[in-house]
């Protein structure tokens, strides 16, 4: 069914929220799995406080939290493909999906204010979008449920 799965990761809630959802329908499906982390634009500029975060510092951040994605992926026995863009979230995350044939997309849902409601969300966005299926991640999986998808010598060796 779902081959190729693109997991849209952030290290937030929703972000962890994604990545454990879109595990589990993975490893389900023996799926190969992507991880994505986008640097986006708006994020580096805060003009109501004065700010500009250089997008070295945050590339650097994301490198992280890519990293740390990855290590959770390889745990449960993934040999996930990470990569990191700049940009609109939206936009890059569509075009990864593209360039690599996904056949399924896992974002997390971050509740919006009336203004960010008026211009879209990143997963209304990619419905839009992209020919294949889409999943705004939303279920809690618990880390005692998560920790049962790792194959059972990894359970063995960390309980």
């Amino acid at each position: 069914m779902y081959r190729k799965v693109l997991l849209a990761y952030d290290g937030s809630i929703e972000g962890r929220r994604a990545l454990r959802e879109g595990a589990k329908l993975a490893q389900l499906c023996r799926a190969e799995v992507f991880l994505l982390a986008v640097v986006e634009i708006s994020s580096i500029m805060t003009p109501e406080a004065g700010l500009a975060i250089p997008i070295e510092q945050q590339a650097d951040d994301y490198k992280a939290i890519l990293n740390e994605g990855s290590e959770r992926l390889r745990a449960l026995g993934f040999s996930p493909t990470s990569r990191l863009e700049v940009g609109d979230a939206g936009q890059k995350i569509a075009e990864v999906a593209e360039q690599i044939g996904a056949h399924l997309v896992v974002v997390g849902h971050r509740p919006q204010g009336p203004l960010a409601r008026w211009f879209g969300s990143v997963g209304s966005y990619l419905v839009k979008r992209l020919r294949c299926s889409v999943l705004v991640a939303q279920t809690e999986i618990s880390d005692d449920e998560f920790e049962q998808l790792k194959p059972p010598m990894e359970r063995a060796a960390s309980g």
